[in-house]
């Protein structure tokens, strides 16, 4: 989806989640958007990684221009960019 997504600093807009999740949650995020071209198959491949690591039901929302309001459990929910790519990755019960 991005050329070169190693050098994008990511950019937090809203987050209530730990700094190792955040950090994985970047990490899952920049490795998706290498793998994958499509923001559906970038924000399944995010939400199936942290549903294993930190157990289910996480959502993920990947794309250019979407509005959202969400309730997540504390300290599960992060919103930030990769580039020009929003992605929206949050946990409910």
């Amino acid at each position: 989806m991005v050329a070169d997504n190693a050098d994008m600093k990511a950019a937090i807009k809203s987050v209530d989640m730990a700094e190792a999740m955040q950090e994985d949650a970047v990490a899952v995020a920049r490795k998706a958007m290498e793998d994958f071209h499509i923001e559906k198959d970038i924000a399944q491949h995010i939400k199936k990684e942290f549903d294993g690591k930190y157990g289910s039901t996480w959502h993920c929302i990947v794309g250019r221009n979407f509005g959202s309001f969400v309730t997540h459990e504390t300290k599960h929910f992060i919103y930030f960019y990769l580039g020009h790519v929003a992605i929206l990755l949050f946990k409910t019960q």
